[in-house]
């Protein structure tokens, strides 16, 4: 029978181990929009975007700040969408002529449509009424 005492961790070995669980929680954070209640994926009240003319004819913007990604399919023609990736909650990350980008896990929206062009989102992303008014994009519910 021994009387040694079990090895007990070193303090790097638990620093380390701090560390590491921490960035792991941060990834996890960054992609789960920070986890328990989820904010709404579409306003709740009218949103003021800026300039209609800001968003291209046959193009679309993303307005990653108010989580909405507008497109202008033809001229006059708006078309607004959540940008929060069905997937797993992470906002859209960049759009590039009528296609939305999510790099989180690579999932890809078409902006005109909402529907997904490639996963491993399976859900579109839910449409916001969008007009203008004085030459100014508002998205959400009217007043």
């Amino acid at each position: 029978m021994s009387d040694a005492a079990p090895a007990s961790p070193g303090r790097r070995t638990v620093l380390c181990g701090v560390a590491l669980s921490g960035a792991a929680g941060l990834g996890l954070t960054a992609c789960s929009g920070g986890g328990g209640e989820r904010a709404p994926a579409v306003p709740t009240a009218p949103v003021e975007l800026g300039a209609a003319d800001a968003v291209p004819v046959g193009g679309a913007r993303l307005y990653r700040e108010k989580k909405l990604v507008v497109s202008q399919p033809t001229e006059g023609e708006y078309r607004a969408f959540s940008a929060v990736c069905t997937h797993a909650g992470c906002v859209l990350t960049s759009v590039k002529e009528l296609e939305a980008d999510c790099t989180c896990h690579g999932s890809l929206f078409d902006t005109t449509s909402g529907e997904v062009l490639a996963g491993p989102a399976g859900a579109p992303l839910p449409s916001v009424p969008v007009r203008v008014e004085n030459g100014r994009l508002v998205a959400g519910p009217g007043d």
